[in-house]
């Protein structure tokens, strides 16, 4: 059977940001909202006695740069994009519960390991910027990064959104660059150490690569190529 035309990867890539705009606005605002809240009464109500994260030879090589606290915040822009262009309902549901897992396998881990990074050996209140992120964002329950874990989940998701549509390689370098920029970002502005950016890693993989595998259809075929003379 003869597939019906499909539209290019840009009328693809806005249709899916159209498509269940406000629901997926709100969701990703729920789930959000809801991790804060367990993560901040565990951060002041450790249930198990806190331990201070390790500094390793690589942690000596990150300067700090005060510039990277843009790619730092720049994650909460960056983790809408991945289920922002999920085609259809159930795919939008099923991204949902499998980042709803993660971030309870997050909580769960500071529940029973709560972590800190040493104390800081700089004064960043100078900085604009980090008297905001340190009201915030503070130093607790530091190991697995769940800036990076977050960060990692969703660009191993938005890789395979720009395959399937086939969108230019570029896309996917760019945002290849975004998440290494997460990531770096997390230590070179003091929050996290080496072994929080890797524990973030490893856990975002262990949901990302499954979730990849145990999801419903998207519903998209993209059109072969033609195999007419032009």
């Amino acid at each position: 059977m003869r597939l019906p035309p499909r539209a290019p990867w840009r009328a693809e890539l806005a249709l899916r940001a159209r498509e269940l705009f406000w629901l997926k606005l709100l969701g990703t605002t729920l789930w959000t909202t809801v991790f804060f809240v367990g993560y901040f009464h565990l951060l002041r109500h450790p249930a198990h006695p806190v331990t201070v994260m390790p500094l390793t030879w690589l942690d000596a090589l990150v300067p700090f740069q005060p510039a990277m606290l843009v790619p730092y915040l720049s994650l909460w822009l960056y983790i809408g994009v991945a289920p922002g262009l999920q085609r259809g309902f159930w795919p939008l549901a099923v991204y949902g519960l499998w980042m709803t897992a993660l971030l309870l396998t997050g909580l769960a881990i500071f529940y029973f390991w709560p972590t800190a990074v040493p104390p800081l050996a700089i004064d960043r209140s100078g900085h604009p910027g980090f008297a905001l992120l340190e009201g915030v964002d503070a130093s607790g329950n530091a190991c697995p990064s769940m800036h990076v874990a977050a960060s990692v989940f969703t660009a191993v998701r938005l890789h395979a959104v720009l395959r399937e549509i086939g969108a230019p390689a570029l896309w996917r370098l760019a945002n290849l660059v975004w998440v290494l920029l997460i990531a770096w970002s997390t230590m070179a502005v003091r929050q996290h150490v080496a072994l929080d950016v890797l524990g973030g890693v490893l856990l975002g993989l262990a949901f990302a690569w499954p979730s990849l595998r145990w999801r419903p259809a998207s519903g998209y075929h993209p059109r072969p190529p033609s195999t007419t003379p032009p």
